[in-house]
C-alpha cells in the first residue's frame, strides 16, 4: 500500500503540472483532495463542457446564507487537475478536509451582517506566508508567530517570497522531486511551531482520518493533494485514538452547496483573497503555453495596443522578447519571467510610460475572465430566476465594467431597467446609475460590472420570494414597515416605480400618506418632498399612473408653504443653513413639476419670506433672488429691496448672510445689473478694517459657488471701477427740492451752525 502525499501551493501552473504529472506516472486508485466533504457530490461536474473555470465551490447556511465560504479554482489550480485526472480515468475522488458544518460551528460567533469568506480549496498560497484558510485566521485566538516562505526566500537571496517561489517551483522545467522537496521546506517551517489552534489541529485529524478510511477501503494507491503546510502533518500520523480524541462530539451545523461563476480579479492579491495570487492573467498564460519564450506574451501586448490605436510593428514586439531574454540570463534565469518582460514592455512598448503597464496589468496580467456553470447545477430559485432575466434580455454577466443606454420606450431597455431598478432594491448593486444630462427623462445610463459575492446576496434575499419581482416586492414592503421616517419610505416609493413594484407601490404610497399626514416636522416634509416630485414624473415615462403621488404632493406643499415662514424666523445660523438647502432643493423640484397651482402657493410664500422683517437674512436674500428670477421683483422694487438688505443700518453679518442667499445660484444678476452691483460694490467700500476682516468668510463663501467665468469677469468688473455709484441708485425718483426745505430743520435739531447749512445748500446747488 502507498500513500503519496503532494504539498502544493494554491492557483499555481507549475504546481498544477507538477501534479497533473505525478498522477499519470503513480497511477493511484483513489484521490483526497482537500475541502469540503458536503461539496463532493458537485465533483462529478468537473470536467463537464459548460463548468469553465475559474469557477467556485460555494458552501453556505441556509438559515443563515451570510455565514459562507468559498472554494475557487482554476484551470491551473493543482486541486482542479487532481480532480479532473481523477474524472477521466476514472477513479473515485473526494473532499478530505473538516466539514464546513463543523468549521462554522467552532467558529467564535459572528454578527448575521459579517461578509461572507473566501478560501481556496485546501490551505493559501504557501509564498503568502500563512496557508490557514482567512476562516481559520477568523477563530484563532492566540496566533503563534511561524517561519514563513518569506523566511526561505531569503535565506535563498531573494527579496521576494513570490518570486522565489516561481523561480523554484511554477517556472521550473523537467522532472524533479518537488514534492520530497516541499515536504522537507515545510517540515523545517513547522519544527519551531507548536500550533494552538483548535481548528487547525481537527482539519489536520480530520484528513488523517479520510486517509485512514481509504486504507480500511483496500485502496492501494491512494494520492492526497493538500496545501503545502499539511503535508508533514498528513506523512507523519500519530495513533488515531489522539485523533478521534480532537474530532469527538463536534457541533455541526446544516450547510448546502453549489457551482458558482468566479473571476481573475477574485484570485488576485488586491481583492484581498488570503490565498490570491498577483497574476492570474499570466499564470494562465504560462499554463497553456509552458514553453513560452516570451513571444507569445508579447504579442498579446502588442494585440491589446493595437486596439487602442496605439502603433506597435513586429519590430517592436521582436525587439522587447530579445530584451526579456537578456535580462534573464543576466540574473542567471533559465527564460524570462514576467518581471523581465515587463521592464521589457516597458522600455521598447511604452516608451518608458508607465500608465501604459496599467492597462496591461489590469487586462493581461490580471485580466477580466470570468468562468461559467451548467444550468443543470441545482441552484436557489431566485438565482435560476435571475439568471433566465438576464439571458432573455442579453444582460451577461462581465467581470469587467460595460456600459448600457437604454432607451425606455423600447420595450426591451424597459425590462433591463426595471431588473436593474429592482435588484438595486434588493441591494444587489450589479448595476450603478449613471447621470444621462441631456438625454431626457427617458433614457437611463447605467455601468454593470458582475461580482461573485453577489451570490451570497441572492441566496440571502431568496427567503423573500422565488423570483426577482416577487422577492422585490417583499423585501421593499418589509424594509417600509420597519421605518417610521418619511424620507426613507418616500426613497423606497421612488425606487420601487420605477421598478414597477406594483404591490409595493400600493402599501408604500397608502405609508407616505399616513406618515406625511401625522408627521408634525416641516422640516420632514421638505426632506421628503422633492422625491415625491420625482416620483410623480415617472407617469409619464414608465406608462404608470402617479396621480395618488400628486394629491399627496398637493398636501404636503400646501403644509409647507404654511409653515415655512415661521419656521425661517428665530433660527441660528447653522440651521438656517440646513434650511437653505432644503429649500433650495424645494424650489427646483416644483420648478421642475410646473404644476401653475403648487407654483403660485410656492410663490405667495417666497413672497412672505422676503418682506418679513423677522425672516432669517439668508433665507430672505434667497427668497429675494427667487422672485427676481421669475420676474416678481424687478426694477426699482428689487433695487430697493437690495439696497435697504444692505444699507449701513443692518449689521454687516447679516447683510453678507442676506447676499450670500441672494447670490444662490449664480453671479449674473451683478454682471447685468448695473444698479445692483453698485449697491454691493458700495457697502463693501463703506466696511471699516476690522468689519471687512469679520464678513470675509461669508463673502468669500458666497462668491464660491459662482462658475470661473462669472468670478473673472466680476473681478474685471471691480478692477475697471464698474457699476454705477449708490447715489445714482439713490436718486432713482427722489424729490431735490422737497428734499433741501427739510435740511435747516435737520441741521436745526444737530445743532449745527448756518455756515455749514450755507456750504450744504451750495454743495447741493453742485450737484
Amino acid at each position: 500500500m502507498a500513500i503519496h502525499i503532494l504539498g502544493i501551493r494554491h492557483h499555481g501552473p507549475g504546481s498544477a503540472r507538477n501534479v497533473k504529472n505525478f498522477l499519470a506516472s503513480i497511477k493511484p486508485d483513489i484521490v483526497l483532495v482537500e475541502g469540503p466533504p458536503e461539496a463532493d457530490p458537485l465533483l462529478k461536474w468537473v470536467g463537464h463542457q459548460e463548468l469553465k473555470p475559474p469557477v467556485a465551490i460555494l458552501c453556505y447556511r441556509p438559515d443563515a446564507p451570510q455565514q459562507s465560504v468559498f472554494y475557487p479554482f482554476a484551470e491551473f489550480s493543482p486541486e482542479w487537475q487532481a480532480i479532473l485526472y481523477a474524472q477521466t480515468q476514472p477513479i473515485p475522488v473526494r473532499f478530505m478536509d473538516l466539514p464546513i458544518g463543523q468549521q462554522f460551528a467552532l467558529e467564535a460567533p459572528k454578527d448575521d451582517g459579517e461578509a461572507s469568506t473566501e478560501i481556496p480549496a485546501g490551505d493559501p498560497d504557501p509564498s503568502s506566508g500563512t496557508d490557514k484558510p482567512a476562516i481559520e485566521n477568523a477563530v484563532a485566538e492566540n496566533p503563534v508567530p511561524r517561519a514563513t516562505i518569506a523566511d526561505l526566500a531569503k535565506a535563498a537571496g531573494f527579496d521576494n517570497d513570490e518570486k522565489w517561489w516561481d523561480h523554484m517551483f511554477e517556472n521550473r522545467a523537467g522532472e524533479a522531486p518537488v514534492f520530497d522537496a516541499v515536504s522537507e521546506a515545510m517540515q523545517a517551517l513547522r519544527e519551531d511551531h507548536l500550533s494552538t489552534d483548535r481548528l487547525e489541529k481537527c482539519r489536520e485529524a480530520y484528513m488523517r482520518r479520510c486517509i485512514r478510511q481509504a486504507e480500511r477501503e483496500m485502496f492501494q494507491n491512494i494520492a492526497v493533494i493538500c496545501g503545502a503546510w499539511h503535508a508533514p502533518a498528513l506523512a507523519n500520523m500519530p495513533p488515531r485514538k489522539e485523533d478521534d480524541a480532537l474530532l469527538k462530539d463536534l457541533p455541526k451545523v446544516k450547510i448546502d452547496t453549489t457551482w458558482i461563476p468566479w473571476t481573475f480579479q477574485r484570485l488576485s492579491f488586491a481583492s484581498g483573497y488570503g490565498a490570491g495570487i498577483t497574476s492570474p492573467g499570466w499564470y494562465d498564460h504560462i499554463w497553456r503555453y509552458p514553453e513560452d519564450n516570451g513571444i507569445r506574451w508579447m504579442a498579446k501586448v502588442a494585440s491589446l495596443f493595437r486596439e487602442q490605436q496605439m502603433d506597435t510593428s513586429v519590430a517592436h514586439v521582436m525587439e522587447a522578447v530579445r530584451l526579456a531574454n537578456a535580462l534573464a540570463a543576466l540574473r542567471h534565469l533559465p527564460k524570462a519571467g514576467l518581471e523581465e518582460l515587463n521592464e521589457a514592455t516597458l522600455s521598447v512598448l511604452c516608451n518608458g510610460e508607465p500608465i501604459l503597464l496599467d492597462l496591461i496589468r489590469r487586462k493581461l496580467i490580471v485580466s477580466d475572465r470570468i468562468g461559467d456553470t451548467p444550468a443543470d447545477i441545482p441552484k436557489p430559485p431566485l438565482q435560476m430566476d435571475l439568471e433566465k432575466l438576464q439571458k432573455r434580455l442579453r444582460l451577461p454577466a462581465t467581470a469587467d465594467w460595460k456600459d448600457y443606454t437604454l432607451d425606455l420606450r423600447k420595450d426591451t431597455d424597459l425590462e433591463r431597467s426595471i431588473l436593474l431598478h429592482r435588484l438595486r432594491l434588493l441591494d444587489i448593486p450589479w448595476g450603478q446609475q449613471q447621470t444621462t444630462a441631456g438625454k431626457g427623462t427617458f433614457k437611463e445610463q447605467w455601468r454593470l460590472q458582475w461580482d461573485p459575492g453577489f451570490s451570497i446576496d441572492i441566496i440571502e434575499k431568496g427567503s423573500y420570494g422565488n423570483s426577482v419581482e416577487e422577492a422585490a416586492n417583499a423585501f421593499v414592503i418589509k424594509k417600509a414597515e420597519g421605518s417610521a421616517s418619511l424620507k426613507e419610505v418616500t426613497g423606497l416609493l421612488a425606487g420601487a416605480l420605477p421598478a414597477e413594484l406594483s404591490r409595493a407601490i400600493d402599501g408604500l404610497i397608502l405609508l407616505v400618506n399616513n406618515l406625511a399626514v401625522a408627521g408634525t416636522d416641516i422640516l420632514q416634509l421638505m426632506e421628503a418632498l422633492p422625491e415625491l416630485v420625482n416620483v410623480s414624473r415617472y407617469g409619464n415615462v414608465r406608462k404608470t399612473d402617479a396621480d395618488q403621488v400628486l394629491s399627496i404632493v398637493d398636501s404636503m406643499t400646501a403644509r409647507i408653504c404654511i409653515s415655512l415662514p415661521a419656521a425661517a424666523t428665530g433660527i441660528d445660523d447653522e440651521a438656517a443653513a440646513h434650511l437653505h438647502t432644503l429649500v433650495t432643493a424645494l424650489n427646483e423640484a416644483l420648478s421642475l413639476l410646473q404644476n401653475e397651482p403648487l407654483t403660485l402657493q410656492w410663490q405667495q410664500t417666497l413672497q412672505i419670506m422676503a418682506a418679513s422683517a423677522h425672516t432669517v437674512p439668508l433665507m430672505a436674500g434667497y427668497a429675494t433672488r427667487m422672485l427676481a428670477d421669475r420676474r416678481l421683483l424687478a426694477g426699482p422694487d428689487l433695487v430697493k429691496a437690495f439696497h435697504y438688505a444692505m444699507s449701513a443700518a443692518v449689521a454687516p453679518a447679516a447683510a453678507a448672510a442676506w447676499l450670500e442667499g441672494f447670490l444662490t445660484g449664480s453671479g449674473s444678476l451683478l454682471l447685468v445689473d448695473e444698479e445692483l452691483y453698485g449697491v454691493v460694490n458700495s457697502w463693501i467700500n463703506e466696511l471699516d478694517g476690522a468689519t471687512f476682516t469679520e464678513v470675509l468668510p461669508l463673502l468669500r463663501r458666497s462668491f464660491s459657488h459662482f462658475s470661473p467665468p462669472e468670478r473673472r469677469r466680476l473681478g474685471e468688473k471691480a478692477r475697471t471701477g464698474g457699476g454705477s455709484p449708490v447715489t445714482t441708485i439713490i436718486a432713482a425718483g427722489f424729490d431735490t427740492a422737497k428734499a433741501r426745505l427739510g435740511i435747516p430743520v435737520v441741521l436745526q435739531l444737530l445743532g449745527l451752525t448756518t455756515e455749514v447749512h450755507t456750504q450744504t445748500l451750495n454743495d447741493g446747488n453742485h450737484e
